[in-house]
């Protein structure tokens, strides 16, 4: 019988505890060798760095240090990096690609939640509940009594989704449950005919702006993708439209979009912002017309067990030599392609 390949699970002690209950570390037991310690959050400690020695696959989450050349050196059996979260960014390397180590991330399952909190955001820009919910002069009044927010509906709506990521797909597919609901994508890499089966049409930017009633934002975080939704873009969009960030705050001029939320003529869901969180002195805080959470969208609690079944099932792939459904590649990773 083939030995059990030796895993060290690599985050710290509250994202262990988030993703392994009894039943998920006996899951993980059989399927791997799991030596002393079992789990670590510094890589460069002397019982570590004994145990990495002879470590061939790492299970990786948040509060994870990056694997740097050196670490990467001292672990010479490691050939897997499975991450139980998201973005692998900022935790692998040049070191982890030469060396042809496989990765994959979470960021599918991670996806999951992300559209689910974008669909209640998109129905509840749709009625302005939030705004309204933060109005005390119309929050305890008739729906009759409503003027200056647009129209109160979810019917026959067009929403903009920029960025065919997997969220935006997700999102784009979540969206057919809403009666009679145009969905314009918004992506120089996503190919037209995929995105019209998903249900949706590939528009330029400019197109899709003057046209939308939402608009909510899935790119990645690039140079290139910096205030992508500045002040010009924003002028484009109709009044009462409802813009909706839940990927990464530098995608939108929060101060130009500040300025058209305090007018009145735009209204705006964060789940993140630039800086995060907002300093005191934002003038995006206190706003009737803004709601922002604090970078809640992504797993969280008993989603989180669903980043460790994934994480864990690509394992037993791995150890079957199967293909990986999440592996992840540099070149993919560069163009944000890829979490």
């Amino acid at each position: 019988m083939q030995a059990k390949p030796q895993a060290l699970v690599v985050m710290d002690r509250q994202s262990f505890d988030a993703h392994f209950d009894s039943a998920r570390l006996a899951r993980l037991a059989e399927l791997v060798t799991l030596g002393d310690p079992v789990w670590a959050d510094d890589l460069d400690q002397p019982a570590v760095r004994a145990r990495l020695a002879e470590v061939e696959v790492m299970l990786t989450s948040w509060g994870a240090p990056t694997l740097t050349p050196e670490r990467v050196a001292a672990a010479p059996a490691l050939r897997a990096v499975l991450h139980c979260a998201g973005s692998v960014r900022g935790l692998v390397g040049e070191e982890v690609w030469r060396r042809g180590i496989r990765v994959t991330s979470g960021a599918d399952s991670n996806a999951i939640p992300v559209a689910e909190y974008t669909l209640a955001a998109i129905i509840f820009a749709g009625k302005k509940a939030p705004f309204l919910a933060a109005d005390e002069d119309r929050a305890y009044q008739g729906w009759g009594t409503v003027t200056g927010y647009g129209d109160l509906s979810n019917f026959g709506r067009t929403v903009g989704i920029v960025g065919f990521s997997r969220i935006g797909r997700k999102v784009v597919d979540l969206l057919k449950i809403l009666g009679d609901t145009t969905c314009l994508v918004a992506d120089p890499y996503a190919d037209a005919e995929e995105v019209k089966r998903a249900g949706a049409t590939l528009v330029p930017l400019e197109e899709m702006l003057p046209r939308v009633d939402v608009l909510s934002l899935h790119a990645p975080e690039l140079r290139e993708t910096h205030h992508l939704i500045g002040a010009d873009q924003l002028g484009l969009l109709p009044d009462h439209a409802t813009v909706i960030n839940t990927a990464r705050g530098s995608l939108i001029d929060s101060e130009a979009l500040a300025a058209e939320c305090a007018s009145g003529r735009l209204f705006a869901i964060l789940d993140v912002t630039d800086p995060e969180p907002l300093p005191l002195d934002s003038p995006l805080r206190r706003q009737a017309s803004v709601m922002v959470t604090p970078h809640i969208a992504g797993s969280l609690g008993t989603e989180i067990g669903r980043l460790t079944d994934h994480a864990m099932d690509e394992l037993a792939r791995w150890i079957a030599r199967q293909p990986l459904q999440s592996e992840i590649t540099a070149e993919a990773l560069a163009l944000g392609l890829s979490a």
